[in-house]
């Protein structure tokens, strides 16, 4: 077996799971709302799938106030940077194995 296929993580099976981790490697942080408008999901949704991440240390959540308005940041962490890329390292594998 490849070491690339040893890169494949099944917490990225997740279709928003994968979204978040998209973004999140594209931008510095994204708060709630804007993930959410941006995926397009639920609260719950993306409120389950983004306990996943950070159980797994994935991402790292900031809890805050603007205003009385409570406002929850997330960002990548450089574990979740790493697996991320691995990630994509084992697809890449994936998809030139196919041809």
């Amino acid at each position: 077996m490849s070491n690339d296929l040893l890169l494949y993580n099944k917490i990225f099976e997740n279709k928003i799971r994968l979204q978040i981790m998209s973004v999140l490697v594209s931008n510095d942080a994204c708060d709630f709302n804007s993930l959410k408008d941006l995926l397009d999901v639920t609260d719950g949704n993306l409120a389950s799938n983004i306990k996943v991440l950070e159980k797994e240390e994935y991402i790292s959540v900031t809890k805050s106030f603007v205003g009385k308005k409570p406002h929850t940041l997330y960002a990548r962490t450089e574990k979740g940077i790493e697996a991320f890329k691995n990630h994509l390292k084992a697809l890449e594998y994936f998809i030139k194995q196919s041809k």
